[in-house]
């Protein structure tokens, strides 16, 4: 045994300094995972002038957002902010646009990558977590492997804080760190749409038989269908809502693969699909898969009714599985989704016009050309949830509570995709699928991405945030982790100068930072007068609030032959040469022309106007932000814009005015 201890340090003492310095890496902070969320908060952090190391376990960096996800879900423009809002302006300007929130996946990619450019973000990839230590309820060191076998170029990180930006919460389990998988019962916390859900979306409608030989048990269930009798309407379990993918195809020739029969392929898997278009033949693939269409001929294709590319019940072992097992389940939602696109267009019990339809798209030529042009990203749309400091709820979602402590917006519908197949009354249903909005931006509390202080003092969990299954069903979209991300990595910013817990770190400094430095950095923020704020607006003469289809809470509609003006008054910090945008939520009564009023000084006026036509709405919302040119401002409060009815031969709306500084 001697001998040996002397053999290993003699190997240590040989082997080169800079490996060993490779091997552990010392940084203020550690990111672990390179998604959406993680790009955003080593950025962040970076230009914090702190150090900062990415661990990513793949080979691409983004997420969901370069993986497939390029129709946004964005529920609200309004609840998005600082850099995540500056991701889908980068966006825009790749395709000559203001803004955008619909893009291929290899545009979203390359602009994460200009973030990692910019900071000189240090990345390590194919390296994932097997452990972590803790001292005195801080994590002092993760250690890490190869995700691809062999000896790792980085097996231990030691960081004074850490932001866990991975789907599954992998730091954040192995840290100690209270969590969940499931769905709450409603009782838990006083909810109405948590548990067990049996409603009518994405639902069989009924007659739709279940067994391998219709009407006869004893023949078998069809492949997909749980024999689990349906609980009680709101009880918990641990069950998971539906995995998928979401699928770029593209229909030109050019930059065409056909889609061909994948390994493994079994047509018995998609029998109710078949049981389904004869009970109603749908006129186009739209049927059944949700087919958005990207830039340059693409898609984005998500789940739609009852029988899609979600792979219900195949994934409850997914969130806490070991990575052998979980590689399994990802291969599996993926041959299974390749599966129905070849079905559908080569199963002969298929209706003719569909196999057609789907005969023209192919997998794209020039996407994930690393991983054989489909995305190595899943849709894990939920897997573990940290019990941190403080819960979201139903109650947050619908503005029945509301926290202090709000680092973050989300406004998105609470929604769940379906967590089983079963039967019911003899006849096969999905259950778990939820869809419930109708209710405005609310606040994230900053107590959601923090540990419990019992738990860990040195963590932060931005995206497995802490909130029931409802609840996270309204949060957890791509751009409020990016949002989440930011303020994540801030907050560690600042309890590593302070010396503090992330519990201890200062709430009212940490939203000053963010307002006051929307991109992290010193440069002059724009400026956001929303129709809401009174006091920066002025409402003279007739006009009514909506709340449906506005940029934040509601917005001004004058009716055609009402007259008055709406003032937009910023409070100007840094005088200077702004842009302006008006945000017009669009309606098939409105004006074909807007008359505004632009002052840099509060004493000249110069007129201008927009067309209804330049109003052009695309992806989930339901307003677009329109270019009025650009105006001097002066420190204070003396320019402004104001909409008015002037000469209006229809519906005025007046809803938020935004002055970008240019550079």
């Amino acid at each position: 045994m001697q001998k040996l201890r002397k053999t290993f340090l003699i190997c240590l003492l040989a082997m080169p300094g800079s490996l060993m310095a490779q091997q552990v890496r010392e940084v203020d902070i550690c990111v672990y995972g390179g998604s959406s969320a993680g790009v955003i908060a080593a950025y962040t952090a970076k230009k914090l002038n702190k150090s900062v190391i990415v661990i990513e376990p793949g080979k691409r960096l983004g997420g969901l957002t370069s993986g497939g996800l390029g129709y946004t879900d964005i529920g609200n423009k309004y609840a998005i902010s600082g850099i995540s809002r500056d991701f889908y302006r980068r966006v825009g300007k790749h395709y000559g646009k203001f803004e955008t929130w619909i893009f291929e996946p290899g545009v979203a990619e390359k602009v994460y990558h200009q973030y990692v450019k910019e900071a000189a973000l240090d990345i390590v990839y194919d390296h994932r977590i097997t452990e972590a230590s803790k001292t005195a309820g801080k994590v002092t060191e993760i250690k890490l492997e190869s995700s691809t076998g062999g000896t790792p170029k980085v097996t231990t990180v030691r960081a004074k804080m850490y932001i866990d930006c991975s789907y599954e919460g992998d730091l954040m389990a192995r840290a100690g760190i209270s969590y969940t998988v499931g769905r709450e019962a409603n009782a838990q916390y006083g909810e109405t749409y948590n548990g067990v859900q049996l409603l009518n979306k994405h639902q069989f409608p009924d007659g739709i038989d279940p067994y391998k030989t219709p009407g006869k048990p004893e023949s078998g269930v069809l492949w997909g269908i749980s024999t689990e009798p349906l609980a009680a309407q709101g009880s918990g379990d641990k069950k998971v809502q539906a995995y998928n993918f979401r699928i770029c195809l593209s229909n030109k020739p050019e930059n065409r693969i056909p889609i061909t029969r994948p390994e493994g392929y079994d047509s018995t898997r998609y029998e109710l699909l078949i049981r389904l278009v004869k009970h109603h033949t749908p006129g186009d693939l739209n049927g059944f898969l949700k087919f958005d269409r990207m830039p340059n001929n693409k898609t984005d294709i998500n789940n739609n009714n009852a029988f899609s590319t979600d792979m219900i019940g195949m994934n409850y072992d997914y969130p806490e599985a070991d990575y052998a097992t979980r590689a399994r389940i990802t291969k599996e939602h993926e041959l299974y989704n390749k599966g129905l696109l070849y079905f559908i267009g080569h199963d002969p019990r298929m209706p003719e016009h569909l196999r057609k339809q789907m005969l023209e798209w192919g997998y794209p030529k020039d996407e994930y050309t690393q991983f054989g042009n489909w995305s190595p990203q899943m849709y894990v749309r939920e897997a573990r949830r940290m019990v941190g400091a403080y819960v979201m709820t139903q109650a947050n979602c619908q503005g029945k509570e509301t926290v202090d402590d709000g680092v973050g917006m989300a406004a998105y519908t609470m929604d769940s995709h379906n967590c089983q197949r079963i039967i019911v009354n003899g006849m096969v249903k999905n259950e778990g699928d939820v869809q419930i909005g109708g209710f405005g931006p609310y606040p994230i509390a900053y107590r959601s991405i923090i540990p419990k202080k019992e738990d860990c003092g040195n963590v932060l969990v931005p995206i497995c945030l802490s909130a029931s299954h409802i609840a996270y069903g309204s949060i957890r979209m791509e751009p409020v982790f990016m949002v989440l991300g930011q303020s994540a990595a801030t907050a560690a910013s600042m309890a590593i100068d302070a010396k503090q817990t992330v519990q201890d770190v200062d709430i009212a400094k940490l939203k000053a930072t963010l307002r006051q430095r929307p991109l992290a950095v010193n440069a002059t923020a724009e400026i956001l007068v929303d129709n809401d704020d009174q006091a920066h607006v002025t409402v003279t003469g007739d006009w009514k609030k909506i709340n449906r289809g506005a940029y934040g809470p509601s917005a001004y509609v004058a009716e055609k032959g009402a007259s008055g003006a709406i003032r937009f008054t910023p409070d100007v910090v840094s005088a200077g040469t702004y842009r302006i945008y008006s945000y017009v939520p669009k309606q098939a009564d409105m004006s074909q022309h807007t008359s505004i009023k632009v002052s840099s000084d509060g004493k000249t006026v110069k007129p201008v106007d927009f067309a209804a036509s330049a109003v052009k709405v695309e992806g989930q919302t339901s307003g677009e932000w329109v270019d009025l040119g650009t105006v001097k401002l002066a420190k204070g409060k003396k320019g402004y814009v104001e909409i008015t009815t002037e000469g209006a031969d229809g519906t005025v709306l007046a809803d938020a005015v935004l002055f970008i500084p240019e550079k």
